[in-house]
Formats: structure tokens, sequence, C-alpha cells
């Protein structure tokens, strides 16, 4: 990325501001939500500058975690490079970007991440197992600095200023969702949140993707969802939420486009600095929000903050 400005703060304060990956690798066994396969994925530490990068074993292919490389967003997001794929990373991307890991080499032996119980929540349990750890090098944060907006119908979403991280204090990403659904189970919901560990981890990690009845069996037919089941997702018929232990939140339909918009931003490259603010968004928006974003260079700038070298 192009511009790159250097903020200089208090050691105190720089510490956060370095990255980070994991202390130790970590491994789980699941099934893929689309494909039904069972698939193996291996997170593991990564170096400086390394970013967060995906590994189909199968094939000895990489590929980066980046919204340039998605190539399909119609049931998830998918990456691909020239010779492989890796779909259904949306998850998995929203735990380590709201836990702030920079960088890290993710491993999986088939297409598609995953889906364990459908949520972000179960990828935050692998990476408070394996811990992190800081490294010697400045983040670089991505200031959107003029709004950019991005429209399909009546959806839309925003990326929009927020102070200037000098005076902020620290990289924030400010959240605003709502959505509406003809399904009378789901309805009409919103939910706000300042993105944050904590945050992320008691407010909205645990909502799971959801699916109207009609869907399923529309996917399924097409050969489709074929991993699916109420043990992954939230399945609604009309006014009647199928699962038998119902939801999990209020409001676990909004959070999981939440989730999953985290997760989609998180292919910026960096962290952002930013007001996110959108209604009836989905991968396909979020991901044409940040092509957008960064299509327009007066409307961002990568931000490294160093400590100062001399007491303040």
């Amino acid at each position: 990325m192009e511009g790159v400005s250097r903020l200089l703060l208090g050691e105190s304060a720089a510490v956060a501001w370095r990255q980070r990956t994991l202390k130790a690798a970590i491994d789980c066994t699941g099934v893929g939500v689309h494909s039904g396969r069972r698939v193996h994925l291996v997170i593991r530490p990564a170096d400086i500058d390394h970013g967060i990068v995906f590994r189909r074993t199968d094939l000895d292919e990489t590929i980066a975690a980046r919204f340039d490389n998605v190539v399909d967003t119609r049931l998830c997001t998918v990456l691909a490079s020239a010779a492989a794929r890796v779909g259904t990373v949306e998850h998995l991307m929203a735990a380590l970007s709201a836990m702030g890991i920079d960088n890290a080499l993710i491993e999986v032996n088939g297409p598609e991440v995953p889906i364990l119980d459908g949520s972000a929540a179960p990828f935050l349990f692998l990476l408070d197992c394996a811990g992190s750890v800081e490294q010697d090098a400045a983040r670089n944060v991505i200031e959107v600095r003029r709004p950019v907006r991005v429209t399909a119908g009546e959806a839309w979403a925003e990326l929009r200023p927020l102070a200037p991280i000098a005076r902020a204090g620290q990289p924030m990403l400010d959240m605003d969702l709502s959505i509406d659904f003809p399904a009378v189970a789901i309805g009409r919901q919103a939910v706000s949140l300042c993105l944050t560990p904590d945050t992320f981890r008691h407010q909205i990690a645990a909502a799971r993707t959801f699916a109207q009845m009609h869907e399923v069996e529309q996917l399924q037919a097409a050969g489709l969802a074929l991993g699916g089941s109420l043990e992954n997702a939230v399945v609604v018929d009309g006014g009647v939420v199928l699962n038998p232990g119902g939801l999990r939140m209020d409001n676990e339909f909004a959070s999981h486009k939440l989730v999953d918009a985290i997760g989609d931003l998180a292919l910026a490259g960096g962290p952002l600095h930013a007001r996110f603010v959108a209604h009836r968004t989905g991968h396909d928006l979020n991901n044409r929000l940040l092509r957008a974003l960064f299509a327009d260079a007066a409307a961002w700038r990568s931000v490294a903050i160093d400590p100062l070298t001399e007491a303040a």
C-alpha cells in the first residue's frame, strides 16, 4: 500500500500498536458447510509482515487473505489464487481481526474452512488456547479519510471517517448494522458495536449463521449446503425457529451479519480506523465496499505508529 504515514506515541501506547501472532499452532477438524467434506484446519504463528495467509495443504498453494483475492460472495466469502480456492473464511477472519492477530498461516486440506457451530466462538476458543504474542514491528492501520458508499437496491454499506488516529488514541472500528427479512422469525433487527476483543467475545461471537427453510431445501437440491444442519446454523420457517435450543441472543440474526462484516472487512490487509454503517449488507457489498475504498487514493491512508525513542 502507498503513502504510509508515521506517528510517534509514548512507549506505553506504542505497545498496543505492535503486530501480533500466535504463541503456538492450534488445530481442529470439522465439516465444510457447503461441500459436506471433513476438513482439518491448522492456525500457525507467522513472521512480521506475513499477514494472514491461507495454504491449501492438499494442493500446496497459498492465498493471501485480501479483498482483491475474493472471487465469490454468493453463499460465503471465497478467496482464490490461480490454482486454489478457500471458502467460508469470514468467521475465522472475524475472530483473528477482533483479537488483533496480524500474522498467521492457516492451513486447510480442502476447499472450505470448517463451519464448526456456525459462529465465530469456536475460532475464538482456538485462538485463546494458542495464545498470542507481540512482535517487534508497528502495525499498519488503515485510516478512512472520507466517506465511501456502495449500494445494491435497498441495501447499502458505508465507511466513514472517525477522528484522526493521533487524536483518537487508538484504531477503532465503530459499527452499526441493520437487517430486514420477510421471515417473521427474523424481521427487522439492528446491532451497534465498537469493536474490541471484549465486545466481540461477549456480545456477538456466538451468533450463528442462519437460513430460511426453503433456501436450505433449494441449496441442498442443487448439491450445496451439504454440511449444513441445525448443529451449525439457525434455520427458520416463517415465524418459527426450528433449532430445539432456540436462539442464543435476542438479536442473533443481526449480530451474525455483523460478525460476517467484521470478517469481510478484515480482508483490508490491516485494522481499519473507521465507522461502518450498513443496511441489509452481505458478503458482496462488504467486498465491494473495500474495493471502492482502495480505488480512491484520497479516501484512505496507511498509518504506522512507532514508539518515541526519547522520553515524552
